[in-house]
């Protein structure tokens, strides 16, 4: 019995690997992480680009849009019965149970909490992942950036609680990649803007759908709070020549 995380990448189908694919293929049963049973998430949309239509595709709702700050118990509840389906599956069935999941399984990915849990509960079972490709590299792609050179560091920061964490990325100095930050956007861009690092930032959001956006974000409108929940900023550090940074 298996249980397998396959990174889908950001948005953009022809983005799924060849091992993902052929792990998709071959499993008994394949589940994606929704908020509502009613509607598709972006990892179901991204696989049925690839799937027959009768493919095993069972959707598992977490609370994927509840606010981290505050008790967790509605998440953790979530958890618990999306693992107990799988480990269900699976006693029945056996062969591979395959979750679907933007980006990388392993990069903040709903994957580690469901993996954890159906480990508990069947200590058996075995757990591998397929990478993908992650927001911040498709970001660099569609805003044509080198990402890191010679000796920078690479920081990524999640901004769904506070913006301390970015405040302190900053001040290290190195590129530094803002996620899921949308809710808080005019809290983020005034971070970077205080820091001096406004013109060297860019916004990315939908990135591989027809609804991308890749623009500075010097030129997001104030009051945009409302950005999709998954927005990528990228915030470059000052550079000089060409190889001044090795």
């Amino acid at each position: 019995m298996r249980l397998v995380g396959i990174g889908v990448g950001p948005g953009d189908p022809e983005l799924l690997t060849l091992a993902g694919l052929r792990e998709l293929t071959g499993a008994s049963r394949i589940f994606v992480p929704v908020m509502s049973e009613e509607e598709q998430g972006h990892a179901e949309v991204i696989i049925r680009h690839h799937l027959p239509g009768d493919a095993p595709v069972r959707r598992l709702v977490f609370a994927l849009n509840h606010d981290v700050r505050g008790p967790q118990r509605h998440r953790r509840q979530r958890w618990d019965e999306a693992a107990a389906e799988v480990v269900a599956h699976l006693r029945e069935h056996g062969g591979t149970a395959a979750f679907a999941t933007i980006g990388d399984p392993m990069i903040y990915s709903t994957f580690t909490y469901l993996a954890a849990t159906v480990r508990e509960l069947l200590p058996e079972v075995e757990v591998a992942t397929v990478p993908g490709i992650t927001a911040m590299q498709a970001a660099a792609s569609a805003a044509g950036l080198h990402l890191v050179e010679g000796t920078e560091s690479l920081t990524v920061v999640p901004v769904t609680r506070e913006v301390t964490g970015l405040r302190a990325a900053l001040r290290g100095g190195g590129t530094v990649v803002a996620y899921k930050g949308g809710r808080r956007l005019d809290e983020l861009r005034a971070e970077i803007e205080a820091a001096g690092a406004l013109d060297r930032s860019v916004y990315t959001e939908h990135l591989g759908t027809p609804r991308a956006r890749v623009l500075p974000l010097s030129e997001v409108e104030p009051g945009a709070d409302g950005a999709p929940y998954l927005s990528t900023v990228v915030i470059l550090p000052p550079r000089r020549g060409r190889g001044e940074q090795l």
